[in-house]
């Protein structure tokens, strides 16, 4: 072990034991963004590789987000717009989602999709329905894993989602109106039944959303790393969770 990796290691314990006593998040959301622009400051001109190298983390992270006592993760993998690339590109990020969702659920993962399966290849969504059946079972650490996923569309679907539902009880929009409220739309979200994010993870230096739980994330903590999310370490994590013990959260007020 050289020095600098000896020093990371000291450092670590260090975070570990002041977290120790601190709140955790129940619920952590990654943006796990920079995989092609790692690949491209590494000079390999092959980005697929950088999508790969990323894949490789997530289980890195589970991990310590397991350890740490953290209960649900939700991963952003391919946003809506994502799906416009180039077929050259995405088609191999596909191909990698694919393989890593399937580690996933070797690995002994509860896996949940969320997104809009409809607008992803057969392949992949099928990889993912077949995902969430054979773990649904499973207890411990949920893993969202957001793919084909926008957070207006999400919107837009629970809207839709909740329209069709009074409609088929022979409600009209009128009697709809009367008793709408915030609770009626987020119980037909990509998320509903679970607690919305308390921290926000994104890497790669990029300071916004990009419409990443636009609904969910109305009183989360964010915390913005520099790191791509191929080189984001375990010492990035605990610095994440000891800003959110830091945070006074106010819930907007």
């Amino acid at each position: 072990m050289g020095v600098r990796d000896l020093v990371y290691k000291l450092y670590e314990r260090r975070l570990e034991r002041k977290l120790s006593s601190d709140p955790i998040p129940r619920h952590v959301g990654v943006i796990v963004d920079g995989n092609r622009r790692w690949a491209r400051a590494m000079g390999i001109s092959d980005v697929s590789h950088g999508h790969r190298k990323g894949a490789d983390k997530i289980s890195e992270l589970l991990q310590w987000c397991r350890e740490a006592g953290v209960e649900y993760v939700t991963l952003w993998l391919l946003s809506t717009d994502n799906l416009s690339r180039d077929k050259a590109e995405l088609e191999p990020l596909l191909g990698v989602i694919e393989g890593l969702v399937l580690d996933l659920v070797g690995q002994g993962w509860h896996v949940k999709p969320m997104g809009s399966l409809d607008l992803l290849p057969d392949r992949t969504a099928r990889v993912l329905k077949d995902a969430k059946e054979s773990t649904s079972h499973r207890t411990g650490l949920i893993v969202n894993v957001a793919v084909g996923y926008g957070g207006r569309r999400e919107i837009a679907d629970a809207v839709r989602s909740l329209l069709q539902e009074h409609a088929s009880k022979g409600a009209s929009i009128e009697e709809l109106v009367e008793v709408l409220d915030v609770e009626h739309i987020a119980e037909h979200l990509y998320t509903r039944g679970l607690p919305d994010p308390d921290l926000v993870i994104r890497t790669s230096g990029e300071q916004r959303l990009s419409g990443f739980l636009l609904w969910q994330s109305a009183h989360s903590e964010f915390y913005f790393c520099e790191a791509y999310w191929p080189d984001f370490r375990r010492v990035d994590f605990l610095r994440a969770l000891r800003s959110y013990a830091a945070r006074n959260r106010r819930y907007g007020y």
